[in-house]
């Protein structure tokens, strides 16, 4: 079926057509599957999920700023993005920042 999901969808020999967004398919054709989630993991293996906490095993330093997230700096309900980065949090006294999870440990 198409992504509109039309009532009004008909057969035209081998194929079904849509008339509100002109798009044709095979009757026969099967579904494409949908690419797999990606599933994020903290430096010791844990499945990460959106609104865990962790807890950073590595001072790291911040880019373009003499501050540094210390050992054992714990941030909570992180938010799964995708890219290098593959945390998007909020750390007490830095503010908003973006980390790798191999740097960090689930709570």
């Amino acid at each position: 079926m198409p992504q509109c999901q039309s009532e009004f969808v008909y057969a035209d020999g081998a194929l079904l057509i849509c008339p509100e967004c002109a798009h044709e398919w095979s009757a026969e054709a099967v579904p494409e599957a949908s690419e797999p989630e990606t599933v994020v993991k903290d430096a010791v293996g844990n499945v990460l999920q959106n609104g865990d906490a962790v807890t950073v095993i590595k001072d790291l330093k911040i880019k373009g700023s003499s501050q540094v997230v210390k050992v054992g700096t714990k941030v909570r309900n992180i938010k799964l993005i995708d890219g290098d980065h593959d945390i998007d949090c909020r750390i007490d006294g830095i503010g908003n920042m973006q980390l790798k999870s191999a740097y960090v440990k689930k709570a």
